[in-house]
């Protein structure tokens, strides 16, 4: 039985993301709420909310055991680019790429 969380938008770029979600990817609920939880980075704390939502869809929706859950995949997208310009030298401008990411996190309980 699987559980879903999906968070769309985020003010983080997909590059800086991806580094936390390697690091939960296989582990079990425990450990990844650990890492997301003991890492000082931002995009840490934003896949621990969508871990969080996850984890509460499989014990909700599904009925499942939250001591046997591991955190099947966890995908880091790319989102919409917030493109911005700065005054550049000799009347130019510098385009800015905010970026943002869809997280997607996939609990199972193999079974």
């Amino acid at each position: 039985m699987e559980a879903k969380a999906v968070t769309k938008n985020v003010r983080i770029s997909p590059e800086k993301a991806r580094h936390i979600s390697r690091l939960i990817q296989g582990k079990s609920v425990q450990e990844a709420l650990a890492i997301t939880e003991l890492s000082p980075r931002k995009a840490a704390r934003l896949l621990g909310k969508t871990l969080r939502s996850a984890l509460a869809n499989a014990e909700n929706n599904s009925d499942l055991n939250r001591n046997q859950l591991e955190v099947k995949s966890a995908l880091v997208g790319p989102g919409p680019i917030i493109k911005r310009f700065r005054p550049r030298a000799r009347g130019s401008a510098g385009r800015i790429r905010k970026r943002t990411s869809h997280f997607t996190i996939i609990l199972t309980d193999n079974q």
